[in-house]
């Protein structure tokens, strides 16, 4: 009797390269999104204020609402949220 592979074995092959296609993906189109000046500057302000509105860190709320609002993005690209233009 010929042994031959089940799906089970064929899905655990496939699935590994699946992945880092995606994985390849994301990478790639990281750069591919910019968040608005006009959006930053909300997302910082927001910060500010949370933070007891303390002059002085204007640069680390900026940076932190950029990090932020791309660490979101990717979120909902993960989850299959994104628009596909």
């Amino acid at each position: 009797m010929k042994h031959t592979n089940s799906h089970r074995e064929k899905d655990q092959t496939t699935a590994p390269t699946t992945q880092l296609m995606v994985a390849a993906e994301l990478n790639r189109s990281r750069n591919d999104f910019v968040p608005s000046a006009d959006e930053v500057a909300r997302r910082a302000y927001f910060s500010y204020v949370n933070d007891g509105s303390l002059p002085g860190r204007d640069v680390q709320h900026w940076l932190k609402a950029e990090a932020d609002l791309l660490a979101e993005r990717d979120l909902t690209r993960i989850h299959g949220f994104h628009n596909k233009t």
